[in-house]
């Protein structure tokens, strides 16, 4: 069984992904990794605190690996201070790192290739599955989550601070993809088959940023 990193956004995705892995007991995960902004002490895009990320890793069972980048980090410096993180790894035994992408075919190879440079294989649990029935799966296992960031040139700001359910999955414009997959929408896990014990937060406040992204603020609880 070769050790395994596990890129985690904190979102349901991430949350999939890690499941899937979990049931299919061949990856053994060493650590969870998560870029974060350094100006903000937030998960980036998703606009999670790293006290929340934090809590989500101790209720998973896994130690948290930070790789932080500068607000507007150029492509060079992000991959730069990757593979910084992940070099370090693979002298640890580490012999790949998973993904929660669905769909996205340039990313995945973007990541692919970046990891055969340094020796890694890239691993996709959840690769081309349908993307409602995989929405509809992380509802019925149990799992919750909440809309962290919404991009306002695909979907309305007032979806962001909702829960992801079955309601949200309803009112969902027939443009986005239900499980944001193109960029539309972010979210935060909390709950779930996987987690030892669901995380607290409070909702705050709701801000737009670059005149395009709204973010929903969540408290520690």
């Amino acid at each position: 069984m070769g050790k395994t990193i596990f890129a985690w956004s904190s979102g349901k995705d991430s949350a999939l992904a890690l499941h899937a892995l979990h049931q299919q007991q061949e990856h053994e995960i060493a650590a969870l990794l998560t870029t974060m902004t350094g100006e903000y002490d937030r998960v980036s895009m998703h606009g999670v605190r790293k006290t929340l990320v934090e809590e989500q890793a101790q209720s998973l069972g896994y130690p948290l690996d930070i790789v932080w980048i500068p607000k507007g980090c150029s492509n060079d410096d992000y991959e730069a201070n990757m593979r910084t993180c992940l070099e370090k790894h693979k002298q640890q035994g580490v012999t790949a790192v998973a993904f929660g992408d669905i769909f996205l075919e340039d990313l995945k190879k973007y990541r692919e290739e970046n990891l055969d440079r340094i020796g890694l294989r890239a691993l996709f649990p959840i690769w081309k599955r349908n993307t409602r029935e995989l929405a509809e799966t992380f509802i019925a296992s149990g799992f919750e989550a909440v809309v962290t960031c919404v991009d306002t040139k695909c979907l309305d700001a007032g979806f962001c601070g909702r829960s992801f359910n079955n309601v949200f999955l309803a009112n969902l414009p027939g443009s986005v993809d239900p499980c944001g997959e193109n960029g539309e929408f972010h979210t935060f896990s909390y709950a779930g088959p996987i987690f030892e014990k669901r995380i607290a937060f409070n909702t705050g406040e709701k801000v737009l940023r670059d005149e395009r992204f709204c973010f929903c603020d969540l408290l520690p609880g």
